[in-house]
C-alpha cells in the first residue's frame, strides 16, 4: 500500500548525476554510477546515510548549453548519462532499497534545440508559433520591455528570419514557453504523466515561479534600492514575471495531475519572502504544491548569502512556521548546485567545518522535510577552478556554480574514486572523501548518519510540532513534541564563545557536535560549547506548553 504522504517523513539527497559516478569512464558521471552507489545512500541499515528519497538534477536529452536545463525532449534520457532502459533499472532499484526517486522538471522553458521551439520559429503563422512568447520591437525600434535574464543582458533576443523577439528568461538557448496557452499546459502536463507511469514518484519543479507572466508583459518596476556595483539583475523588482498572482492557479492544476497518481510529490523551486513561498502551498486542502523550498538558510533577499547567525537562523523558521497553512510542512536545505557549499560561505575564519556540524543538526532537528546536497555530508568545498576549466554559461558574468558541481570524492585516490578518466571538472582536497569518514565516529558523515537514523526513529523528530525556547544570545533553540512521546530539545549555538540553554527537567544528550557529550545526563542546564549544537531527549510531558 502506498504511503501518500511520505514526504512528510523523508529525508530527500539531491544528486547532481555528471559529478556522482562515473562507470564508462568519460569524465561525467552516469545512471549506472547512481546504481552502483545506491547502497551508499541507504541499504536499510545504520551503516548507510539513511536518506529516504533522491532528487536528480535533469536527465533529459538537452544540447546542454545549461547541463540540462535547457530539455529538448522531456520523455527521454540523455546519452551521457544512459538510456532509457537504465532509467528503469535505477527506478526499480531504489524502489527495492525504499528510496523514492524525484526527477527535475523543466516547464518555464525548453532549449532552442527543442521540435516545439524549432516549428516555433519557423515563421510567424507556425501552429506552435503561440507556444512561445514572442513580440514585435517596440515603435522606436527597441526591446519589447525591460525584462532581464537571470543570467544578466536584456530577456529578449531578436530572430532575424521572422523580425520578433523571443522571451528567455535564462540563456537565449533557453527560450519561454507559453504557458497561458492551453495546449502548452496540456503538452507539459502530460510529459508529467510519462514519468509517472514509468515510476517516477515526483518532481522537484524548476523555477515553479516564473512560469506565468503578466499578461501584457509589463514593463518591471525599478528597485530603488540599488546601486552602481550591485547584480544587474537586482536593478528591478521582478513583479510581473516571478510571483505572478494567476500563477497559484496553475500550480493548482498541476498538482490535479500529481493527484491522478496516489503517493507522488512535487516541490517547487520559488523564491521570494516566506509569505510568497506559502502561497503555493495552497489554501491547506491540497490544491497547492506538496512543499516549497525555503532557501533562506542559503541567502535572504536578492540572493544575498544568509549570516551563521542564530537570530537570522530563528527569524528564517519562525517566518516560515507562521505563514503556512495549517497541514503544511516546511522544506530546507543548506545548499545546491546553483550556490556556494556551505563550508565555503561560512569558513572567513577557518571554522567553516564547526559551523557545518552544527547545521546538519539545525537542519535534521527542525520540524520539515530537509534536502542534502550530494558531497555536503562529508563536507566538499567549492573548488578553485582555472578559468580553462570553467564550463559554466553563467560564468560570463561571473565565476559561476562549477566551483560547487565538482565531482563527489568517494576515495583519496588521484581519480577519488570518481572516474578513472579526466573529470569534466576538478577535483577539491583529497583529504575530503567518503573512505576517510566512513569508519572515523566522529566524521561530519558519521554525525550525518547518527543525525538521520536518530531523526527515523524518534517520532517527536519524524512528526513532532514546533516550537522555539528561550535561548542566550547567540543561541537558537526549540523542542519537538508528540502527544505520548519523550520530546526532544535541539539548541544550535552560533557564537564563538561557550553558552548554557536552561532546560529544565533536565535529559539525555542523543546527539551532539562533540561526540563526547552523547549519552550526558543533564540537570537542567545543557552546556554549549562556541559554535556547537546537541540534540536532548527531555521527559515525556516537557514543552507541550
Amino acid at each position: 500500500m502506498v504511503k501518500e504522504d511520505w514526504w512528510r517523513e523523508a529525508v530527500v539527497y539531491q544528486v547532481y548525476p555528471r559529478s556522482f559516478q562515473d562507470t564508462n569512464g568519460d569524465g561525467i558521471g552516469d545512471l549506472e554510477g547512481i546504481i552502483a552507489r545506491l547502497d551508499y545512500l541507504n541499504d536499510g541499515t545504520g551503516r548507510s546515510l539513511g536518506i529516504d528519497a533522491i532528487w536528480l538534477s535533469p536527465t533529459f536529452p538537452s544540447p546542454m548549453a545549461d547541463f540540462g536545463y535547457d530539455v529538448s525532449d522531456y520523455e527521454g534520457v540523455h546519452p551521457d548519462f544512459g538510456t532509457m532502459e537504465t532509467m528503469d533499472r535505477l527506478i526499480a532499484e531504489c524502489h527495492r532499497r525504499g528510496i523514492k526517486i524525484l526527477l527535475d522538471w523543466v516547464p518555464n522553458h525548453t532549449s532552442d534545440q527543442h521540435p516545439w521551439f524549432i516549428e516555433s520559429r519557423s515563421s510567424r503563422q507556425s501552429p506552435r508559433r503561440d507556444w512561445y512568447i514572442w513580440r514585435d520591437p517596440k515603435a522606436d525600434g527597441s526591446l519589447p520591455n525591460n525584462w532581464l535574464s537571470v543570467f544578466g543582458g536584456p530577456a529578449w533576443t531578436l530572430d532575424e528570419r521572422t523580425g520578433q523577439y523571443y522571451l528567455h528568461s535564462f540563456l537565449k538557448e533557453q527560450p519561454d514557453l507559453n504557458w497561458r496557452n492551453p495546449e502548452v499546459e496540456a503538452a507539459m502536463l502530460d510529459t508529467l504523466r510519462f514519468w509517472f507511469d514509468r515510476g517516477i514518484d515526483g518532481f522537484r519543479i524548476d523555477v515553479m515561479g516564473m512560469i506565468i507572466k503578466h499578461p501584457e508583459l509589463a514593463d518591471n518596476p525599478l528597485n530603488g534600492d540599488w546601486m552602481p556595483g550591485d547584480r544587474e539583475r537586482s536593478s528591478q523588482l521582478w513583479q510581473n514575471n516571478r510571483n505572478y498572482p494567476e500563477v497559484y492557479e496553475t500550480v493548482k492544476r498541476i498538482r490535479a495531475v500529481f493527484d491522478e497518481y496516489p503517493g507522488r510529490m512535487g516541490v517547487g523551486e520559488v523564491f521570494g519572502t516566506a509569505e510568497e513561498v506559502a502561497r503555493y502551498y495552497g489554501d491547506g486542502d491540497g490544491d497547492g504544491l506538496h512543499l516549497a523550498f525555503n532557501f533562506q538558510f542559503i541567502h535572504e533577499g536578492d540572493h544575498g548569502l544568509t549570516a551563521w547567525d542564530a537570530g537570522a537562523l530563528r527569524r528564517i523558521v519562525n517566518a516560515a512556521e507562521l505563514s503556512l497553512p495549517a497541514g503544511a510542512q516546511p522544506c530546507f536545505a543548506l545548499g545546491n548546485h546553483d550556490r556556494p557549499r556551505f563550508i565555503s560561505r561560512h569558513n572567513f575564519d577557518g571554522r567553516g567545518r564547526e559551523r557545518a556540524r552544527a547545521a546538519a543538526i539545525l537542519l535534521l532537528g527542525l520540524r520539515n522535510t530537509p534536502f542534502i546536497y550530494c558531497g555536503e555530508e562529508i563536507g566538499m568545498e567549492d573548488v578553485d577552478i582555472p578559468e580553462e576549466r570553467l564550463r559554466d554559461p553563467a560564468r560570463i558574468r561571473t565565476i559561476g556554480r562549477d566551483p560547487e558541481r565538482t565531482p563527489m570524492q568517494w576515495d583519496g585516490s588521484p581519480g577519488r574514486g570518481f572516474s578513472a578518466a579526466e573529470p569534466w571538472l576538478p577535483y577539491g582536497d583529497a583529504a575530503c572523501n567518503v573512505a576517510d569518514q566512513d569508519g572515523d565516529p566522529e566524521s561530519l558523515l558519521s554525525l550525518y548518519r547518527r543525525a538521520i537514523w536518530l531523526r527515523r526513529t524518534t517520532p517527536a523528530l519524524l512528526r513532532g510540532s514546533y516550537r522555539e525556547l528561550p535561548a542566550p544570545s547567540g543561541v537558537f533553540a526549540w523542542v519537538r513534541a508528540l502527544p505520548g512521546e519523550r520530546p526532544v530539545a535541539v539548541a544550535v549555538n552560533t557564537a564563538t564563545t561557550a553558552r548554557e540553554v536552561s532546560l529544565p527537567g533536565g535529559g539525555t544528550v542523543i546527539l551532539a557536535t562533540h561526540g563526547s557529550m552523547e549519552g550526558t545526563q543533564l540537570e537542567g542546564k545543557l552546556p554549549l560549547p562556541p559554535l556547537a549544537a546537541a540534540m536532548v531527549q527531555a521527559p515525556r510531558g516537557w514543552g507541550s506548553g
